[in-house]
């Protein structure tokens, strides 16, 4: 919205500072810190007036987190409502890909909202059933699937690019819609796995969410293309506002979040934030990128489903409970220790995916 204001500016003055993406992307981080700060402490009132006994707690989870009942859920209303207000403002209303990322975060927003409510009203940790969640979040990522290979260059739809390798594109065809949505459905159920522990979730989505955007903004850049040589994808780089919001939001989060949490983030913030990693991943062609700078999403949900599967054909576990953050907390590791090692591990990951941009 603000971008218009150098409809103002004569090219040298205060108003062409709104033409630079970066100028933006900082005004969007401020607006959505700001935004936290402002609306935290009354949002998380209200809901702990709603909804009474808070966020069901699951009977056979770690014993330790039975001290956490009573505590709201659906935080992610304030991550949400600061990314949209801080991208709204910030961004080119006239970029396709925003307007996706932005769809596809409000849509899972809304299925995660829907799945909040159901486990708070009726007090069961069950809430909106899984296939019908699947259904929807497969519907959403179909349709940014399709918008995204629509609005990519000709010579990318369909295409797959490989990171490390230079100038290698498979071309996956009429499976480039499916495999786009497992991207975006398999990071937002990830995202959502990995939401067990205070702060846990939240920290890795911001190194997630700001690697990404440094990337988004690389590739919509075709100066920055031609010199790490990696695809051009106009239009992307205004991504970076979408993810200097989320990086704000997810800080003003962060506040409440912090161990004892004030407020978990639910379903409504885990699923969004989860779909917008995927979503971005695929708008900058970097859907390969996202298994790395999101590795430890990844593995989050490969011990689910290892554990399952497992299971399901000897009777015995290989972990002691899953998500593997449990294992840890099953295996005597204090919840800090745990959230703090996984940060690390977060960030580490991220270097070594943006080190992809430029290892060619």
């Amino acid at each position: 919205m603000l971008y218009w204001l150098t409809l103002l500016s004569d090219g040298g003055d205060f108003w062409n500072l709104f033409r630079y993406i970066t100028f933006r992307a900082g005004g969007a981080f401020l607006t959505a810190l700001i935004f936290g700060f402002l609306f935290g402490k009354p949002l998380i009132d209200v809901l702990r007036k709603t909804q009474g006994k808070g966020q069901p707690i699951r009977d056979d989870g770690p014993e330790g987190h039975i001290a956490k009942a009573g505590t709201p859920t659906m935080g992610g209303l304030l991550i949400v409502g600061a990314l949209l207000t801080a991208t709204l403002f910030w961004a080119r209303l006239d970029n396709p890909f925003v307007w996706l990322v932005l769809f596809v975060t409000l849509a899972y927003a809304l299925i995660g909202f829907w799945d909040d409510y159901a486990k708070v009203s009726k007090q069961n940790t069950k809430g909106v059933p899984g296939k019908l969640r699947l259904a929807l979040g497969i519907l959403i990522a179909t349709v940014a699937a399709l918008w995204a290979a629509w609005n990519h260059p000709a010579e990318l739809q369909n295409q797959l690019a490989l990171p490390v390798f230079k100038d290698v594109l498979v071309n996956l065809g009429i499976l480039y819609v499916p495999f786009s949505i497992v991207v975006i459905v398999g990071a937002a159920n990830a995202v959502n796995l990995t939401d067990g522990l205070d702060g846990l979730a939240i920290m890795p989505v911001m190194i997630a969410g700001m690697t990404l955007g440094v990337i988004a903004y690389a590739v919509g850049r075709v100066d920055f293309t031609e010199y790490l040589d990696v695809h051009y994808v106009p239009g992307t780089g205004e991504i970076l506002v979408f993810a200097m919001a989320l990086f704000g939001a997810g800080l003003g989060f962060l506040w409440y979040n912090a161990p004892p949490a004030a407020v978990f983030m639910g379903d409504t913030g885990s699923l969004a934030l989860g779909g917008a990693l995927g979503a971005i991943a695929v708008a900058t062609k970097h859907e390969l990128v996202l298994a790395v700078v999101g590795g430890l999403f990844v593995v989050e949900a490969l011990s689910v489903i290892v554990q399952v599967f497992y299971f399901k054909r000897t009777g015995k576990r290989v972990f002691l409970m899953a998500p593997i953050h449990h294992h840890y907390e099953k295996k005597g590791w204090a919840e800090p220790t745990i959230v703090i090692r996984f940060w690390i591990i977060s960030l580490i990951l991220a270097m070594i995916g943006l080190a992809t941009l430029k290892v060619r």
